[in-house]
């Protein structure tokens, strides 16, 4: 049961508390709601198929107030499986309740698909007049959103295939790849070893023991490389299919629509990046080489601590303290919403065998609250990992009351809230500290983790940009999506870096690349936007925390141009990535400086 998850790792680390979805997966009220969401569903088309274009503002405002209750119902039931499974991805049991809970709503959704393939057929002037009631004006910005996609969507019948199909198609190859990556076990100096404890030990502060997981780490994707190309060539493959069939541009543009965001505004986001890999990547990992005394660096230690680097173990309450301190040194308020977290055990952090290896903050539904779930080691690292996934958790508790329909916020979006929390803790924990020493390790981590923020996922995108458009002309075999990682890892990190063989199969397990195709520059897109919201911050913005907050309140009912302009900041003008990126070239000046 997921409310009795024991914590056999250390006592001290919390896990999370999911009654308030349900109290197991046996639980009565669980069966009800699935049972009163088939009822609700078929009574809902019964009444308002093929009637939108007809029905006056208030009726239709209705209609979707109605939908909205449907999905938050359905979205509870499977937020609490993809709970229960991210627990533990390695048991068949809990497998086969998330892959049954999966089939059963995807089943009653495929009743309500119609509500927004018909909101879409409406005429523009007859939703004008629809929307000058404020019962159904409210929701705006949801129709704008959905009716953005009115030229990629299908016929009624093809959009009810894919979406019935989804659970024996794409979900089934993504379910496939975690539940490999859950079963890993890799042999690191004669010990098994899960993938998150692995990924763990390349930043140790051991060389040999960097090495050994690193190796380790390519021996057991070797192992499994053949059913990971095959998962990933199957996707890739499934995506061009439907891309082509919804006359998409590329196979970026779907993610971009999604993401309300301009193709040209990503493109100017990847150009810069890439136009900066010399200035920043390139330079500081030269720096860093130096700092080893040596002038290259091997692959595994690309995120080793720095000599004379303080690597004791941070103590979770520590952690807790450090995270709430800095938020509330930005405002109380958001150090109340993050309390919250830690008070009412929505907070997952132990590491064991089977659970997810990553972090993630899971907004649950409007009706619920968000949770999150961490792999906590005690590093530096996942104290910003913390302070990471604690944004984006105080963003979802301001965005929901937004409801169900309009809480989530674009990927490129997401991650500002998540960003800037890790950019308080790290400013006040650079603050506090007066040693010169420590200051240089500490500016160097950030420095580290901006990397793998911004430079690091856009060669994401450009691997996975390589792969959709080589895809195509033919299945890429396991050597052919080496060399493209290669290719894109070599260029982005620069000379000083040092590559081998067995870091040929890097790429294979990622799961954005398999969950969420393109969903990596959000990352350097949240960023790059933190980076230049920070030093509007850093600039005395009068206002700047009530806009803050609005900001977040706002969850997906604004675009990013209506979100920034308090700030004034434009991400469409090719100077805001200039900007947010000098905020990183900053840094690396500064640690040029301090190693003089």
């Amino acid at each position: 049961m997921a409310a009795d998850v024991q914590n056999e790792t250390d006592p001290t680390l919390p896990v999370w508390d999911l009654n308030d979805l349900y109290n197991s997966q046996d639980d009565p009220q669980l069966e009800a709601d699935l049972t009163w969401a088939v009822a609700e569903s078929a009574e809902f088309a019964k009444d308002v198929q093929g009637k939108l274009a007809d029905l006056a503002g208030a009726e239709l405002g209705a209609a979707i107030a109605r939908y909205e209750t449907i999905l938050d119902r359905l979205y509870k039931v499977m937020s609490y499986a993809q709970l229960v499974h991210a627990g533990d991805m390695s048991s068949p049991e809990i497998a086969a309740f998330y892959q049954t809970l999966n089939e059963r709503v995807t089943d009653i959704t495929s009743t309500t698909l119609f509500f927004a393939l018909e909101i879409n057929r409406i005429d523009d002037d007859v939703l004008e007049t629809q929307l000058k009631d404020a019962k159904v004006a409210r929701f705006e910005p949801w129709i704008r959103d959905i009716r953005i996609h009115r030229p990629h969507q299908l016929a009624d019948d093809m959009e009810k295939l894919l979406h019935e199909k989804s659970v024996s198609g794409r979900s089934a190859w993504a379910r496939l790849f975690d539940e490999t990556m859950a079963d890993l076990r890799l042999d690191v100096d004669e010990q098994k070893k899960t993938l998150g404890e692995t990924l763990n030990l390349l930043s140790d502060p051991d060389g040999a023991v960097r090495k050994s997981g690193a190796k380790a780490l390519s021996g057991g994707l070797r192992g499994h490389v053949r059913t990971l190309s095959l998962i990933t060539n199957t996707l890739s493959k499934d995506k061009e299919i439907e891309d082509n069939w919804r006359k998409y541009d590329g196979p970026v543009s779907g993610r971009n629509l999604a993401n309300q965001v301009e193709d040209e505004v990503v493109e100017a986001l990847v150009s810069a990046v890439k136009d900066s890999y010399g200035d920043l990547a390139h330079r500081y990992y030269a720096l860093k080489a130096g700092w080893f005394g040596q002038d290259h660096l091997d692959y595994w230690d690309r995120n080793a601590p720095l000599p004379d680097a303080d690597n004791s173990k941070i103590e979770w309450q520590e952690a807790r303290e450090t995270v709430l301190g800095a938020y509330s040194g930005f405002d109380p308020k958001m150090a109340d919403i993050a309390g919250r977290f830690f008070d009412n055990g929505w907070i997952d952090a132990p590491p064991r065998p089977g659970k997810n290896s990553g972090a993630f903050a899971h907004p649950t539904v409007s009706s619920a609250h968000p949770y999150v779930l961490v792999n906590y080691h005690g590093k530096t690292r996942d104290v910003m990992t913390l302070a990471h996934e604690l944004g984006h958790g105080v963003h979802q508790v301001l965005a929901a009351p937004q409801g169900t329909l309009m809480a989530n916020t674009p990927l490129t979006l997401a991650e500002t809230a998540s960003v800037f929390g890790e950019m308080l803790t790290f400013q006040a924990m650079l603050k506090d500290e007066t040693d010169p020493l420590r200051r240089r390790i500490m500016l160097a981590g950030k420095v580290e983790d901006m990397m793998n923020t911004v430079v690091r996922q856009i060669a994401f995108h450009e691997f996975e940009r390589h792969v959709h458009s080589e895809r195509p002309k033919g299945e890429l075999s396991a050597e052919r999506l080496g060399d493209i990682w290669m290719e894109t890892q070599i260029e982005s990190l620069g000379p000083t870096l040092q590559f081998d063989d067995d870091y040929r199969v890097f790429w294979a397990y990622i799961p954005h690349f398999i969950h969420s195709p393109f969903y990596v520059y959000a990352y350097a897109f949240g960023d790059c936007l933190v980076n230049s919201l920070y030093d509007v911050f850093a600039g005395g913005h009068e206002g700047f925390q009530g806009k803050y907050f609005d900001m977040l309140k706002a969850g997906g009912s604004k675009r990013h141009k209506e979100l920034l302009a308090p700030f004034g900041l434009d991400a469409s003008d090719p100077v805001f990535w200039k900007r947010g990126l000098s905020v990183v070239s900053r840094f690396v000046d500064e640690l040029e400086d301090m190693s003089k």
